[in-house]
């Protein structure tokens, strides 16, 4: 985009005392800028666009006003960039996405300019933008990672684990549980086909470790894969072993392959104790329990989980990305690929 001076008609009375405000807002945050960068001028863009929305609302000022603002703004501050129109614009679409100075304030400022852009292009629901932004702060997401989490649905995720944490766990340790595991686990980041064995996916999560715990959120800390357990004469080997420093728990992580089936529960509920008893120190509280299935239906998974003793969670993992119904009838199946290509291979030789 080209910047052009905007046409040399009349700017709309008080615009000249306006902008001498804005210039000086501008420098007052510039100089507060080596203390707080972001918080200052997230505040000054949502001030920003503020003012061109109560100026377009109520003194009729037009769409035009916008680009003479940002010629004259980048004109007076050539060294700062952000006066572009289109960000001026955004600057007024996140004035009239957070009506509330005290939200902005107390919350949105402590995230970066370009990821309440990402929030306004992906986001309607105030509530739901909302819940993004405290998670991006709490789990200290890029902007990368916030579109990933916003176009893989991980509010409709978060806390929906099939757990018994009510039944078994004290508050408020039982609602941060529940909101501790998600379903289903998306792991399509590990680059495994639904092919892939129990042991294949266990090392791929440990190769992406740094993905993995991204999906798991935030307080999770690993600590070993196959982790070794003598109990007894036994030997014993946990697939995946980590703490929440947040629970004050380890947190023992089960991959089976295929279905959930009830009987798996009790290998886990093996483990939990197992740990509980040789790992954990009376400073940790009693150890949760994850499974993680390729399916699994909720109605059998909430009868298993009813009457046990110990704190489990089940929930589904995804190796690959889901497609919309409407891809998914469009792609030819494996059959059709290989006769295709077979008949591609006649020709060939004809």
């Amino acid at each position: 985009m080209t910047d052009q001076t905007p046409s040399l008609t009349p700017p709309p009375e008080g615009y000249a005392e306006w902008l001498a405000e804005v210039k000086r807002r501008v420098y007052q945050a510039q100089q507060r800028a080596a203390r707080t960068v972001n918080s200052e001028l997230v505040m000054l863009y949502w001030g920003l666009g503020n003012d061109i929305l109560e100026r377009q609302r109520y003194q009729g000022w037009g769409a035009k006003v916008i680009d003479k603002l940002a010629h004259d703004l980048r004109t007076a501050f050539p060294d700062m960039k952000g006066f572009s129109p289109r960000n001026l614009k955004y600057m007024r679409a996140f004035a009239a996405a957070w009506p509330d100075e005290a939200i902005v304030q107390e919350v949105l400022a402590q995230l970066p300019w370009y990821h309440q852009v990402t929030l306004l292009d992906k986001l309607d629901d105030p509530k739901t933008r909302r819940w993004y932004a405290e998670q991006a702060i709490e789990n200290g997401w890029s902007r990368n990672i916030l579109a990933d989490q916003i176009d893989t649905r991980a509010i409709d995720r978060w806390g929906a684990a099939v757990t018994n944490f009510e039944q078994t766990l004290p508050k408020p340790d039982s609602d941060l549980a529940v909101q501790s595991l998600k379903d289903p686990y998306k792991l399509d980041f590990l680059g495994l086909g639904k092919e892939a064995e129990e042991r294949a996916i266990e090392s791929a999560m440990i190769e992406h470790v740094e993905e993995f715990l991204l999906e798991l959120g935030a307080g999770f800390a690993f600590v070993g894969r196959q982790v070794h357990m003598q109990v007894g004469d036994s030997d014993f080997f946990i697939d995946l072993l980590f703490y929440h420093v947040k629970l004050h728990r380890y947190v023992v992580i089960e991959v089976k392959k295929g279905k959930f089936k009830p009987e798996h529960l009790g290998q886990l509920r093996f483990y939990l104790s197992a740990v509980d008893g040789e790992v954990a120190t009376d400073r940790d509280d009693p150890t949760i329990g994850l499974l993680l299935c390729e399916t699994r239906d909720k109605v059998v998974a909430e009868y298993a989980l009813q009457d046990e003793s110990k704190p489990m969670g089940v929930s589904a993992y995804e190796l690959t990305e889901s497609l919309p119904e409407e891809l998914k009838t469009n792609l030819p199946s494996i059959e059709q690929i290989e006769r295709e290509l077979e008949n591609n291979e006649k020709k060939l030789h004809e």
